[in-house]
């Protein structure tokens, strides 16, 4: 618990660092772009590899039914509560210029890191290898998960304070998730498959359309990259 509480901790400072990136100056987006790449795939690695098996285990029959229930369930949110929602690029003003608007893609994004957390206190229940798979998978798009958040709201009109608060609510919503599977870990049955199929969610249908979107190969082999360094880690933890 305590291990899974610190990592959870860690990751929710990566949604405020990127706030912090978005209201204290102007960072070129290209580099949170690397983020997301890397941080795709790893997720998908780690969902397909790891999360889903390990969830079989519990039930080959419900486990593929929460995973496609957590997929839908984000699918829904995001297409009901946030229709405009562009993952780690939320500049556009005409989008965002009612403070409505910034309130509910807020809720969605806090929905998301929820569930982030629920599925890093999953892992740590069921081994600490798993454990620390999902915190990678998860940290690595973080920062620009807060960027993301901090940018709609002031391009809602917020303040800067503002926009750096709603980072926060991300981080303090992350920590949440982690609580929850911490103090209620029979709860992993229905946590880690619903939190598998949100990680496919987010990286096959909010991250890989983002690293498409750069022209050129280089965002491609970043991506690759994020599965290959899942791959490395997966063969090297019986030495770790």
């Amino acid at each position: 618990m305590l291990l899974s509480l610190i990592l959870g901790i860690i990751a929710a400072f990566a949604d405020v660092l990127g706030g912090l990136i978005l209201v204290r100056r102007n960072w070129p987006q290209h580099y949170l772009r690397y983020f997301v790449a890397l941080g795709a795939g790893f997720m998908l690695a780690v969902a397909f590899l790891e999360m889903v098996p390990e969830s079989l285990k519990f039930s080959a029959y419900w486990a593929p039914v929460l995973v496609l229930a957590g997929y839908c369930a984000i699918h829904l949110l995001e297409h009901t509560i946030t229709p405009h929602f562009h993952f780690g690029e939320e500049t556009h003003a005409h989008e965002f210029v009612s403070s409505h608007t910034g309130n509910t893609v807020l809720a969605g994004l806090a929905a998301h890191a929820l569930f982030d957390g629920v599925a890093i206190g999953s892992g740590f229940v069921l081994s600490n290898l798993l454990g620390w798979l999902i915190f990678i998978a998860i940290f690595l798009h973080k920062m620009p998960e807060g960027f993301t958040v901090a940018s709609v709201m002031m391009a809602s009109g917020r303040s800067r304070r503002t926009a750096l608060w709603s980072a926060i609510v991300l981080a303090l919503a992350t920590i949440a998730g982690v609580l929850v599977i911490s103090l209620l870990p029979r709860w992993v049955e229905v946590g880690l498959p619903l939190s598998a199929g949100v990680a496919i969610y987010v990286a096959a249908t909010d991250l890989v359309p983002e690293v498409n979107r750069e022209p050129g190969i280089r965002m491609a082999l970043v991506f690759f990259a994020g599965v290959l360094l899942f791959l490395i880690l997966k063969l090297l933890a019986p030495a770790i």
